[in-house]
């Protein structure tokens, strides 16, 4: 980080269909060069992008993170009876931040995105007003992609330990489990059907509109996926990312060690150890 960043500024905002949303703001240090939205994980909270963003802002870019509905400050009283489909997070929330960033100021607008938000991002209404996109550990989500002993404890999971929760709470606690973040009943069951399938929600027979609308995306693209990634590693990157078929798709697989790092999984790529792949994307993402 170049210099002290202040504190991100929370801003309520409401979804598409109205659901009160908050989301957080970080001023860019001096003149602003660009703006950029982080789109996050499923389950995983805004404030754990906060480095990253205070990184970004501290180079002059004015970064937006979101919180989903039902999830951290965007969350309910209370998950149990809250419906929701899962793709609201992309079609309503996301997409209200884009139109509420886009509203404002000037300069390019970029996107991040981490797990779901690579899958968010073919769903996005005026997606075109993003000029580079990059994500990092987004996949298919298919247990067939993981390796062996991934495979079963993500199995296990799904059938016998997620159920329970969600029958018992009547939503799915995975903050029992130091998991991340709860999550509500909708999300827990359509993530689940669709990652019964390699190739995710586009082998969902109730979706077949969903490789038309990722077809339409046409800007730069980066996916990068660690070696070590047991839930997305690179050939579940390849397997979902196909389906931007007409984006200038770069596919990156970085290496802990090249990091310097003995371990970047699923989440490690937002930690500070990270800091180097953090400038490089930041470099992809300003170059024209």
């Amino acid at each position: 980080m170049t210099s002290a960043s202040p504190a991100p500024q929370t801003i309520r905002l409401p979804a598409a269909d109205g659901y009160p949303l908050q989301a957080m703001r970080y001023a860019p240090s001096g003149e602003s060069r660009g703006r950029l939205i982080v789109a996050g994980a499923t389950g995983v909270p805004q404030r754990f992008y906060s480095r990253f963003a205070q990184f970004a802002a501290a180079q002059g870019i004015e970064v937006w993170t979101l919180d989903y509905r039902g999830i951290g400050l965007s969350r309910p009283a209370s998950l149990r009876g809250f419906r929701m489909d899962y793709l609201d997070w992309a079609r309503l929330d996301l997409a209200a931040l884009l139109d509420h960033v886009a509203a404002q100021g000037q300069g390019p607008l970029w996107m991040v995105g981490h797990s779901f938000g690579g899958h968010a991002f073919g769903l996005l209404p005026g997606h075109e007003r993003v000029e580079r996109f990059a994500t990092f550990a987004t996949g298919a989500g298919w247990h067939g992609w993981m390796p062996p002993l991934e495979r079963l404890r993500v199995l296990f999971m799904w059938r016998v330990v997620g159920p329970l929760i969600v029958r018992t709470r009547g939503y799915l606690a995975w903050s029992l489990l130091g998991m991340g973040e709860d999550l509500p009943r909708d999300v827990f069951l359509q993530w689940r059907h669709w990652c019964q399938w390699p190739r995710y929600f586009f082998d969902d027979p109730a979706q077949r509109g969903l490789a038309e609308q990722f077809a339409r995306v046409r800007i730069p693209i980066r996916a990068i996926n660690a070696s070590d990634d047991k839930w997305a590693p690179p050939s579940s990157r390849d397997a979902f990312m196909a389906a931007y078929v007409n984006a200038r798709l770069e596919p990156v697989t970085v290496h802990p060690s090249e990091l310097g790092m003995p371990a970047i999984g699923h989440m490690d790529y937002f930690r500070p150890p990270a800091a180097a792949l953090w400038q490089q994307t930041l470099d992809w993402l300003r170059a024209r």
